[in-house]
């Protein structure tokens, strides 16, 4: 009987290690940590949307964020976006996206990105995606992307007009 009540508690144990790792913010894998991803709520009939998020290379070696894929999109691709003789363009990073050793890179609205196409359903506010990421070295790592809401800015805040 106790060796079944510990088999049970390891069991749990166990699995509640599994469940907050998924849903940590900070997910670190070999010299890659990734930081504070997030997205944005998306319209009902939108078919794309943005992930973003932060890496940071802690190693002595480059690595390469080289794809993403998610249940929820039929494509994911790295985008970059920028601003070319006055119109912004954006494109997807064939290649994918240089992470410098020792380096930290920024994945926000308006540069790189992640972008979700062919949207199953809408991104919901409050909700998660559940994505994989894929690197050159530190190979695929699961993560999720908390829902802020259509109007949020960097990190995840809604913008608010001071102008009054």
């Amino acid at each position: 009987m106790q060796k079944l009540l510990l088999a049970t508690l390891a069991a749990a144990a166990l699995c509640l290690s599994s469940f907050t790792s998924v849903f940590a913010s900070d997910i670190q894998v070999g010299d890659i940590k990734i930081m504070k991803p997030w997205t944005r709520a998306t319209p009902p009939n939108a078919k794309v949307g943005g992930g973003y998020l932060t890496i940071m290379n802690s190693g002595s070696a480059a690595d390469r964020l080289v794809s993403a894929t998610s249940a929820i999109a039929g494509k994911v691709e790295i985008h970059d976006m920028k601003v070319e003789n006055g119109v912004m363009k954006m494109r997807p990073l064939a290649d994918g996206l240089d992470i410098p050793a020792g380096k930290t890179v920024t994945l926000a609205p308006g540069g790189f990105h992640v972008m979700f196409m062919k949207l199953s359903e809408p991104f919901k506010e409050g909700e998660m995606v559940k994505a994989t990421l894929v690197f050159e070295k530190a190979g695929p790592v699961e993560i999720m992307f908390p829902i802020a809401a259509i109007g949020a800015s960097e990190g995840g805040h809604t913008k608010h007009n001071h102008s009054n």
